[in-house]
């Protein structure tokens, strides 16, 4: 396997442990140098990314780097501009002073500056099935007539589940058809905040509005993350009402529709609902084998229509787990020169899959699940069969199971002494019940938010 084989499959493990801006942010312009006896040389935009993720990072990147090869026994760091140099003076770059290094962005990685689209997302490569059809029809409208078709458009849906595929498969296509006639900018909730912060800091806030206010289409990526920074939301709104009254198109993602985002302002709730709201929900078993399908193509993955099955079956929840194994299986692959068999792929999937949530009691989960339904954790335990109280234990033992991996007969006698059946019948139907109700999938999201920030 060769040094970006390597990387792209470390980033796959990587991108599962931290949030999908932070990872969008500052590693999107990363690349794997070299490895030398053990060390392996991480090359970054500028000396600014550089120092947050040495400081931030660094265990993340050796352990995922150690997953894919355990002689790899430490992690160096260079800016971009250190690439031109011979090997010879490219020795000990992690140590180098800041001021001996430039500020480069890779040409390889072929993120649009203009736009900061990435180009291998496209409408053509996003896989529709039933749980996400109707976002991809607006999608195909709206790049037909942007600005005057469903504005804005938000899309919502689960962690992992294509939103920023189809959000960045717009602008992309928006791009290509109208060519330079219309001016597109894809940006990070983060990405979008750090602007603000930067612009409050030296006083050039007219810089941010000349960023985002004169192009036509806005392309911003889970929003909710905005939703309790009042400065930058503030700029947002005002952004917004800009391009909206001047007709331009504004696309938004967010892991919630917006009556889920607890701290998200009236006003801006008002205007986001007052467009087109299209979700994407979790892909059925048809879905799933066809994305499986059809990313083992694109990756030139070698897999048994058995493994294919395994994947589908085990990973029902995030396409961007699913991507992650077959990264993996693909750095199995080169590096043994034969395909991954049965077993491997087990131990791989068991690997990638999600852990368990750390430093979360059964305890807390109770209470947080009893104060979104505004009850008591004692109403849990009862025996009332009243419809909000049967919901929310249902979702109590179902989140035991999901976020902890707890056995039924534990679930059950934590919630009322009950038998290990009832907790497996509670799970089992919220299991099936996410798949098709978006209101009840809607609510676990928030429920899932309030307990990890606690």
């Amino acid at each position: 396997m060769n040094l970006e084989q390597a990387w792209q499959a470390a980033l796959a493990e990587i991108e599962l442990q931290i949030s999908r801006p932070n990872f969008v942010t500052w590693f999107a312009e990363s690349k794997l140098l070299e490895k030398n006896e053990g060390v392996a040389l991480v090359a970054l935009p500028n000396n600014f990314a550089k120092e947050w993720i040495e400081s931030r990072y660094q265990k993340i990147i050796l352990g995922a780097l150690r997953n894919l090869d355990e002689t790899t026994k430490k992690v160096d760091f260079v800016v971009a501009s250190a690439m031109s140099r011979p090997p010879a003076a490219r020795a000990g770059l992690g140590r180098l002073q800041n001021d001996d290094l430039g500020q480069q962005s890779f040409s390889e990685l072929k993120i649009d500056p203009e736009t900061n689209l990435n180009p291998r997302y496209t409408l053509s490569s996003f896989v529709v099935g039933k749980s996400n059809e109707l976002a991809f029809a607006a999608a195909q409208a709206i790049v037909q007539s942007p600005g005057h078709k469903y504005n804005p458009f938000f899309i919502y849906g689960g962690v992992g589940l294509g939103k920023t595929h189809l959000i960045q498969g717009m602008g992309n296509e928006i791009k290509a058809l109208y060519k330079n006639a219309v001016k597109v900018r894809y940006v990070s909730s983060e990405k979008f905040t750090n602007d603000v912060i930067w612009a409050i800091k030296n006083k050039r806030m007219e810089t941010v509005k000349e960023k985002y206010r004169f192009i036509d289409v806005l392309i911003i990526d889970d929003i909710q993350f905005i939703a309790d920074k009042q400065a930058t939301v503030e700029e947002f709104f005002h952004t917004f009402n800009a391009l909206y009254e001047s007709n331009k198109q504004v696309i938004i993602s967010s892991d919630r529709p917006p009556r889920f985002i607890p701290t998200l302002e009236d006003r801006m709730r008002s205007r986001f609902e007052g467009g087109v709201l299209a979700d994407i929900g979790y892909p059925d078993y048809e879905l799933r084998c066809a994305i499986i399908k059809t990313k083992i193509e694109e990756k030139g993955v070698i897999a048994s229509d058995e493994i294919v099955t395994l994947i589908a079956n085990k990973i029902q929840r995030s396409i961007r787990e699913i991507e992650g194994v077959l990264n993996k299986m693909l750095f199995y692959q080169n590096k043994r020169g034969e395909p991954v068999n049965i077993k491997t792929a087990e131990h791989i999937i068991e690997e990638v899959s999600e852990r368990p949530a750390k430093n979360i009691s059964a305890n807390h989960i109770i209470k947080t699940v009893a104060g979104f339904y505004e009850i008591s954790p004692l109403d849990l335990v009862n025996r009332s069969r009243k419809k909000e109280i049967a919901e929310s234990r249902q979702i109590a033992m179902y989140l035991l199971r999901d976020m902890l991996s707890l056995s039924y007969p534990y679930i059950g006698r934590k919630l009322g002494r009950r038998d290990h059946t009832t907790a497996m019948y509670a799970c089992v139907k919220i299991s099936e019940e996410i798949n098709r109700n978006q209101n009840l999938n809607h609510k676990i999201l928030a429920i899932k938010d309030l307990i990890n920030k606690a």
